[in-house]
Order: structure tokens, then sequence, then C-alpha cells
């Protein structure tokens, strides 16, 4: 394929991306770069309405943390500047002036309640009104007026948007690279709006005016624009344009099978969808994202990236640049596919084992902070991690861990305390605190054969464990017991057997 490979990310400034947003300007970045070609970020501002003032900042960061930079656009500059939408309206203006001129578009006049009329009358024939070919002549646009009547139109300041005219009976065929070869009627469809009454394009015109004077090749973004490529395509015919290739991205369904992941249901969803926090304006809320959760840029951008295409090889972690030398159009889903936040804490703990460092400067800092630091060698800290490094999945989980190896229970787990609240319980604990005094190797292996036969090994074990971690959680008891040794291990256990008799 050639060099000039040309694809663009172009988001609304409507709120923050979440994760379809962002795998779709992951999939442009990865196409990009496989054929080394350009990412260009379009910011696409035309509806006013719903405009969010921290929208840009937050793509420019997520697009940052992810390191899935723009080559060229907002934020970067770039030859065909300006890159927002909202900048280019002498652009979209001079090229709708082409359209009309050509006939391919036409002044409407009608107002909201005009229409709502139209819409009223067809409901109660049981059909549903639409503005097409079959109705256009009948209502109030340039195609009913003469020359004269719609200068007078347009001298008397009337409220109008432009429409696209689209001509019926031709059979429209159409090719996406991902879902193949589509056929639409003409006959089917409605002339869409271009220019809106305020005198601002559509997202229809401007997309398709900005694709071509950008150059790009290739347009990848969501299924949910497959019913707007009938129109584009008319669109790049009719101003006699070349036609870019197309790829509709699959959707990335919830997995208890209500819809697509969105904006709109963030709070019924039990996991995040956004990749960095998102201060909500309004109330300062602040809705955590996966950077803040813990996750390495690394593995989100590996699970995003395997969200809907398959690299056609078995294993499942990559870098970046073997997903970019691995991306294929062709290998992407036609079907939605289901996100699974367990499959996201996989990735995660598969990079965890890569990020040793920042486990022991976390553990490091928790150390510090509780004054104790300096209580611990190096190499005992290292044991630590390699010990407990295959229970967690994030770095901050290591202190929850690990914490039994360097401070003493404050307090024991209160259910498990009441049942064990007998003289015999303090017996029991007494005789299994001189067996351990006379070890002299103390290591797991010695202590687990010690204890293997013992017909109370369950009791006995539960007992140690509270003593040790002061909750029945934690790795191998006797592992614990070796690394903390001997005079901490039997001090721990003397202060459990003081709390029991405290309660007795």
């Amino acid at each position: 394929m050639s060099h000039l490979v040309r694809v663009r990310f172009a988001p609304s400034p409507t709120g923050p991306l979440h994760l379809g947003g962002l795998r779709t300007a992951l999939y442009n970045y990865l196409f990009a770069k496989k054929h080394r070609g350009t990412f260009i970020l379009r910011i696409e501002d035309t509806d006013k309405k719903r405009f969010v003032s921290n929208s840009e900042s937050y793509i420019l960061e997520t697009l940052k943390w992810c390191r899935i930079e723009p080559d060229e656009g907002v934020g970067y500059g770039g030859p065909y500047s300006p890159y927002y939408q909202s900048k280019r309206g002498n652009i979209y203006h001079y090229y709708i002036n082409k359209l009309l001129k050509k006939g391919k578009a036409y002044y409407a006049f009608d107002t909201d309640y005009d229409l709502n009329i139209k819409r009223k009358e067809y409901k109660k024939r049981g059909l549903t009104f639409s503005y097409n070919y079959r109705n256009r002549i009948e209502l109030n646009n340039s195609l009913t007026m003469t020359k004269e009547e719609l200068h007078n139109k347009l001298q008397s300041c009337s409220s109008y948007v432009i429409r696209f005219r689209v001509e019926p009976g031709e059979i429209l065929k159409m090719h996406d690279i991902i879902r193949g070869n589509i056929i639409v009627y003409t006959n089917e469809l409605d002339d869409k709006i271009l220019l809106k009454s305020n005198g601002m394009a559509t997202y229809h015109l401007a997309n398709t005016i900005d694709d071509h004077i950008m150059k790009i090749t290739h347009v990848l973004r969501g299924e949910e624009w497959l019913p707007s490529m009938s129109l584009h395509i008319l669109l790049y015919k009719a101003f006699g344009w070349s036609i870019p290739n197309f790829a509709h991205l699959p959707l990335i369904l919830r997995k208890d099978g209500k819809g697509k992941i969105s904006k709109r249901n963030v709070d019924s969803l039990d996991f995040p969808i956004f990749p960095i926090q998102w201060k909500v304006p309004d109330t300062g809320i602040i809705i955590p994202g996966y950077r803040e959760l813990g996750y390495f840029t690394e593995s989100f951008v590996n699970m995003l990236a395997l969200l809907g295409w398959n690299p056609g090889v078995k294993k499942e972690i990559f870098s970046l640049q073997e997903l970019i030398h691995l991306f294929s159009l062709e290998r992407i889903k036609k079907s939605g596919v289901f996100f699974d936040i367990k499959k996201a804490n996989w990735f995660n703990k598969k990079y965890l084992n890569k990020k040793q460092e920042e486990i022991f400067s976390f553990l490091c800092k928790e150390l510090k902070k509780r004054s104790i630091l300096h209580k611990y060698k190096e190499d005992y800290l290292w044991k630590v991690i390699h010990i407990i490094i295959d229970r967690i999945h994030f770095v901050h989980e290591v202190w929850n861990h690990s914490f039994y190896f360097f401070i003493p229970p404050n307090s024991f787990e209160k259910n498990f305390l009441k049942k064990i609240i007998h003289k015999n319980i303090i017996d029991r604990l007494e005789n299994e605190k001189i067996v351990i005094s006379n070890v002299n190797v103390f290591t797991s292996v010695n202590l687990k054969f010690l204890f293997q036969n013992n017909k109370k090994r369950k009791i006995i074990m539960q007992l140690f464990r509270l003593a040790l971690v002061g909750v029945l959680k934690g790795v191998d008891i006797f592992i614990i017991f070796e690394m903390l040794g001997k005079k901490e291990s039997i001090q721990r256990i003397e202060k459990l057997i003081k709390e029991i008799k405290k309660k007795i």
C-alpha cells in the first residue's frame, strides 16, 4: 500500500472519550503507522449546543497517555489548519455554493411547525414522513419556486436550511473493507440537511469536505456511521471527487447484553469506560479512568486493540510496535464485541512482571509513610515482592497483600476470634509456641514437615494465620513464618494469646 495513507480521528468535544471512541483512534493510529502514513486529529465541533469545555484537553491527554499521538492536527499543527470545523465555515460555504449551482442542493424554508404538521398527517395514515424526492415538490423550498421568488425569499431574510438533493432511481453500490459490498437504493434516502439555519455546516457536509481537502485515504469510524455512508458517497460524487476507502468498526457491547457501552449509561456500568479520569464540569464530580485505577498504558492499549480485531496468532500480549506490524483492517470483526473487565485485569497482570521496579518503589513509599523503611534490607523487600506478585493485578495492591511481612496485626478478624475464645485454644497455642521455639533451622520446609501429620492441623494453621496476619488470608503460612523469623513469629502468637485471655 502507498506510503501516502492518511487517516483521521475526528471526535466531537461533547464530553470524555470512552472505550469505543479511543479504540477508533487506536485503529487509525495502527493503520497509519503500519503503512508509514499520517494520523490526523480533527475536532468536529459544529454542534455548539452539546459542546463541553474541557473535552479537547481530555482528548489530547488521553492520546498522549496511550502513546498514540497524532502526526498532524489539533495541538500538532499541519498544512491544512485550522483543524476545527467551527473555524472552517468559509470553506464549507464556498463548496455548498458549488452544489447549489450544480443543482445538487437546494434551499428549504419549511418551519419546524410546518414539518410537524406533515409528520402528524402521515402518522394518521400509518406512514412515516420523509423529506425526500416524493415529498419535496410539495414543500416550501427552492425547487418549487421561480428564480425571482427565491431571490425575494432570500432578500426577506427568511430562515432556511440547505438540503442535499438525492436523485431517485439509482442503485448505489458501495464497499466497506470490513463488511464487504453494500447496496442502497436512492429511492429510500431522504434529503439530509447540509447547512443548518444558523449557517453552520452539518457533520455530513463538513466531514466530507474536510476529508477531501485533507487528502484522507481511509475513513475508519464506528458502526453507528454506516447508515450515513451512502450520503457521504453521494456527496463525493456530486463534487466529482474520488471516494476514500471506508471501514466501519464493530460496536463494543456490554457483557450483560444491554446494548453498547455509552457515556449516557456510565452510571449503570460495573466497569470504567473512560481511559483517564473525567471531571464533570457542572458538578465537579471526578470519575476515575483506567489510568487512575492502576492500569498500565501498555496493557490497556493491548487489551483495547484486541477488542474487535484478531491478529491471527495464538499469543495475546503485544507491544505497540508488534500491534503496528500485525494490524490489518481485514481481520476486524463485523459483529459487536463484548467488553469483559476480568480480561482487562488479566492483561494488566500479564504486564505486572515487567513492572517490578514500580512495585518496589511503591512498597518503599508505603514503608516510608509508616517510618519503618529503615528496618528492612532491599533483599528482603524483593523477596516479599516475588512471594506475592502472583496474587496482585495492580501495583497499588502490593501493600494489601504484603503488610503482614512488615507490621504485626493491630486487630484480629472478629468472626473467627469469637469462635476461639476458649481456654483450650490458649493451651494449644502455648504448646505450639514451644514446638516452634525448638525448631533450630527455622525454614518453611522444616516447619511444614513438623506439622504435616498433626491431626489438628487445620485449626492450628488457622490460629497461626490469625496470629501472624490478623485475618485468614495471605500466602503459605510457613513462608510467612520463615520470612518473619522465629522471634517475630513467637511475639505475634503471644499477642494473640493475650487477646484471647482478655476476651475470656
